[in-house]
């Protein structure tokens, strides 16, 4: 069965000098977070981006993907840690997602964890819709 899921964006006024809020529908529309093109460029305090929500996306999806292929080897995590750093640029665009993972699976071997670490990178659906872009990543066993 497929999931649709919204979020809705109200923004005011032109780019530069405009602002808006987006909120997470589908989770009951309680998160409302501002954002502005400053926030967007200069990473102001308090105020959400664009790559922000695409490294909660991305973190999440790599969490869920990296779990079930460690659990299908016969080693599930204890726990596991994703942080996924979204690059802007101006006038280019987004030009990277970078996975900052750290996990805690008994059993497993080094070998076997960077394996599945990068096959998890490869085949979460954030991943395969970032296609376009540059995904690195660095994992450890915590």
């Amino acid at each position: 069965m497929a999931v649709t899921s919204e979020s809705t964006t109200l923004w005011h006024g032109d780019l530069a000098a405009g602002s808006g809020h987006t909120t997470l529908d589908s989770s009951g529309g309680f998160v409302e977070l501002p954002m502005s093109w400053a926030a967007r460029t200069n990473g102001l305090a308090g105020k959400s981006n664009p790559e922000e929500l695409l490294g909660a996306a991305h973190s999440s999806c790599f969490s869920m993907q990296f779990a079930n292929l460690l659990a299908t080897n016969g080693t599930p995590p204890e726990h596991i840690q994703v942080t996924a750093a979204v690059t802007f640029e101006p006038g280019t665009g987004i030009t990277g997602s970078h996975l900052l993972v750290s996990a805690k699976v008994p059993g497993i071997s080094e070998e076997d964890f960077e394996r599945i670490a990068d096959e998890a990178k490869a085949t979460c659906p954030v991943s395969l819709a970032l296609a376009g872009t540059t995904i690195t990543l660095e994992a450890s066993l915590a």
